[in-house]
């Protein structure tokens, strides 16, 4: 070779937003194009004010040693298998307006690994890609074929304080987006318990998911380890490869609600326009007005959405599942 020719260029690295911390790398489209900065965390972490650490174990295991983990002798499944052979979700939402709560085994069962009763903590085993939409920013979509009822990915970040998730609310700007996500669920006619959840600053895959009226995906609070659910996203119908996935922020679909959006964050302050594009749009994103508690500083952005569900009498508990406002929308 001459002294004068010079070397190709070697390929660039195709950039994994999970910076391997996935089962499975999830890639970026176009090529060269990055998102905004965050650090990736494929589980919750502590942010401030919060109560709980996500990360410690709070729950007995079972005793399934010799024995597979099956209602009625495995202390982790409450009411039913929560998965089938497939490791599909079997209970996908409730006509009767109410959900069963899902306890996975945890890191103090003597289980196997492969235990059908292991598959949020699996992680990420779909091949995803983060791309570019034509008019909501940012988005997510597979590469494969999933079935209904399949474990897609969390939306996982910051588990938050309530005054430390109101007070991130409350300095936003109209421009800035807004990841925070309000979970509350019922537990019989007790307590309601809260969680918040911020992915913007430290968050998973999860973050990039918009919007859709007619969604893809259902979220589905998940416990393991601790009493801090995982918030899991589930294939609420067959999706094909290249479809965008996508879940309804306000819980309205396949998880029965007691009312539409909490109000306005104020008058005058438009609501932000909807751009999913289903025949079923509402046109206007959902809206939680109880994430605002105090009054809101001029140049205030809207908040984050809830959703909630009844307990099945005399179950143990209901879930309650909310979503961000993503910079897409």
């Amino acid at each position: 070779m001459a002294a004068s020719e010079e070397e190709p260029e070697a390929p660039l690295e195709p950039l994994d937003i999970a910076c391997g911390l996935e089962n499975v790398p999830v890639s970026v489209w176009p090529p060269g194009a990055v998102p905004e900065p965050f650090q990736y965390t494929p589980q919750h972490v502590a942010g401030p004010g919060a109560d709980t650490d996500p990360t410690e174990i709070t729950f007995p295991g079972c005793l399934c040693l010799h024995h597979p983990c099956l209602p009625g002798s495995c202390s982790c499944l409450r009411h039913a298998e929560n998965y089938d052979a497939d490791a599909r979700l079997r209970a996908l939402g409730s006509a009767a307006g109410c959900a069963q709560p899902v306890f996975e085994c945890n890191a103090l069962c003597p289980c196997p690994e492969r235990c059908a009763n292991r598959v949020v903590q699996r992680g990420v085993e779909l091949r995803l890609q983060v791309f570019r939409t034509r008019r909501k920013g940012w988005g997510l979509r597979t590469l494969e074929f999933i079935a209904r009822g399949r474990f897609v990915c969390e939306y996982a970040g910051e588990v938050l304080g309530p005054s430390e998730a109101r007070r991130r609310i409350r300095m936003q700007t109209p421009l800035d987006a807004n990841y925070i996500i309000a979970v509350r669920e019922h537990v019989c006619s007790g307590p309601v318990m809260e969680t918040f959840v911020d992915p913007a600053r430290i968050g998973n895959v999860g973050r990039f998911l918009n919007h859709s009226c007619e969604p893809n995906l259902l979220m589905v609070p998940v416990r393991v380890d601790s009493m801090v659910p995982r918030l899991a996203l589930f294939a609420a119908k067959d999706i094909w490869p290249g479809e965008e996935l996508s879940y309804d922020y306000s819980g309205r679909f396949l998880n029965p609600t007691d009312g539409e959006d909490g109000g306005r964050p104020d008058a005058g302050k438009p609501r932000k326009p909807c751009y999913c594009g289903s025949r079923e749009c509402s046109a206007l994103l959902p809206f939680d007005g109880s994430l605002f508690l105090a009054p809101e500083p001029p140049g205030m952005g809207q908040a984050g959405q809830a959703q909630e569900t009844r307990p099945c009498p005399p179950q143990a508990g209901g879930r309650e599942g909310a979503a961000p406002v993503v910079p897409s929308q």
